[in-house]
This record gives structure tokens, sequence and C-alpha cells, in this order.
């Protein structure tokens, strides 16, 4: 879009079905390892259903349990998860090797991880699959505190943080002409 090849439209329209897609794929997923972790919901899930539900509310009822506070909070760590998701894609170009390409992607990932950031990909596979499990999340709480500001800072990150410094500082180049 900043080289001028696609509207923001166009830009709308991909994000939106690449969203819609992650979304049926993580729901379907989450679906199936309800599924086959309970044996078709015949048995308890043991110590990952509780995981799950917990890493589940600590994703929604927490946030909103802080009120606008909690809602800046997601929005943040959904900043800086997608700034290390896309720094670690970025990455991948460095290396050569299969093996290098896989550690330098790997290394900013697992910081996000490991710091507890926000990823709204992740995220719409965690919090449906802990409501399975029995978290105390309704659906809104999980779109209004967790889905919609880590969406919002992740599109920030990877647009702006990412996208737009790598196109500025790498992008096209004006040639300036010489004056005599």
């Amino acid at each position: 879009m900043a080289a001028g090849r696609v509207t923001f439209r166009r830009l709308l329209r991909n994000w939106t079905w690449v969203y819609l897609a992650n979304l049926i794929g993580c729901l379907f997923f989450a679906t199936l390892f309800y599924a086959t972790t309970t044996q078709l919901g015949t048995a308890e899930a043991g110590g990952i259903g509780g995981a799950l539900a917990g890493t589940a509310e600590a994703k929604t009822v927490a946030y909103k349990a802080l009120g606008a506070t909690g809602w800046i909070l997601a929005f943040i760590k959904g900043i800086l998860a997608n700034w290390m998701v896309t720094v670690g894609a970025v990455m991948l170009f460095v290396s050569r090797s299969a093996l290098g390409k896989a550690a330098l992607m790997w290394l900013p990932i697992m910081i996000f991880f490991a710091l507890g950031y926000e990823h709204s990909i992740v995220n719409m596979f965690v919090v449906p699959v802990g409501i399975m499990f029995g978290a105390e999340v309704t659906v809104g709480d999980w779109w209004l505190w967790n889905q919609i500001p880590v969406t919002l800072g992740n599109i920030l990150a990877g647009a702006l943080f990412t996208g737009l410094a790598l196109y500025y500082t790498h992008g096209p180049k004006k040639v300036v002409a010489a004056t005599a």
C-alpha cells in the first residue's frame, strides 16, 4: 500500500479474509483438540484442560477486572507480540540455511511467548479452547477484553513498527537530480 500498488480497501479486504480464515482454522483445531483430549467429551482433560481454562481467564477476565487499564494493557501486549513476530519473519531472510532460518525466527517468537505478550491468532485458539475446558469466560469477554485490543495492537506493530519502517528504509529510492 505504501508503494501505491494496493488500495486501502484491497488491504482491508485481504486482512479480513486472512483474519476470518485464521479464526475458522483456530476454532476447528480447538474443537478437534478438545474432542481428542476429552475422548469426545467422555473423559476429564486433566491438567491440560485446567491450564488452558486458566490461560483463557488470564487473557480476558483478568483484563476486564482492570477496566480501561486492562484494555490498554492488552493493546500494548499486542503491539509487543506482533513486533516480535514480524521481526522473526524478517530475520528469516537473514540466513541462507534452513537451520539458521529456524533459529532466527524462533528467538523473537519465543521472547513474545516467554514475556506473556498477546497475539490475536494465538488467542483465536487459546481462549476458545479454554472456554471449552470450562473457563469462566464469555465470547463477549474474549472479543472485548482480548481479541479486539490485541488485534489492533498487532496491526499497529506489524504495519507501522516493522512494515512501514522497513519500506521507508529499504523501499524504492527516489533519484535526486544533481544541480549544476
